[in-house]
């Protein structure tokens, strides 16, 4: 496998962006929404995470954008302005190559140079992998909401990590 790089994303990433996360929204449970956002809604999304000095990567492999990861506010109160909640999506054909780990590494690094002191993980999707990526970063459980979400009639527990940065 050729080496995956993880640069920030820019706007001619968007289409990409937006197949991968339709797949999650139609296909998984990694995302609440049930309806996929289109091109535009996406773009608009992640215009408000870059304008608000968040960084929002995108991950490449032999020049196809393969995933694709953020950091956001966890809440928008102002007492939360230390705390980060990260966002994962790898396209479902290549998951499983390293990735996802990659994407999350290159948020840590920078989470760690910026003004955060903790960053969050909001789990939903258990066959993902992402609670043991996320362990393996240092992450630990820290609470589990039980049937919290509803979707493809069934009722989906998300479990939340928590992580010191900087």
């Amino acid at each position: 496998m050729t080496s995956v790089t993880i640069r920030p994303s820019e706007p001619s990433d968007v289409p990409a962006i937006a197949r991968i996360y339709a797949h999650h929204v139609l296909n998984g449970t990694a995302s609440f929404e049930e309806s996929a956002p289109t091109e535009s809604e996406m773009a608009e999304r992640r215009d408000a995470v870059v304008n608000a000095g968040f960084p929002y990567l995108a991950a490449e492999l032999n020049g196809k954008v393969v995933g694709y990861a953020y950091l956001s506010s966890y809440r928008p109160r102002s007492a939360y302005r230390f705390t980060v909640e990260n966002s994962i999506y790898v396209a479902h054909d290549a998951v499983r190559q390293g990735i996802g780990r990659a994407l999350l590494a290159e948020l840590l690094r920078i989470a760690e140079a910026g003004p955060w002191q903790q960053m969050m993980a909001v789990i939903s999707d258990p066959a993902s992998g992402s609670e043991a990526l996320h362990g393996a970063f240092g992450f630990r459980k820290v609470g589990q909401m039980e049937k919290i979400g509803f979707k493809f009639e069934t009722w989906i527990d998300v479990v939340v990590m928590q992580r010191a940065v900087g």
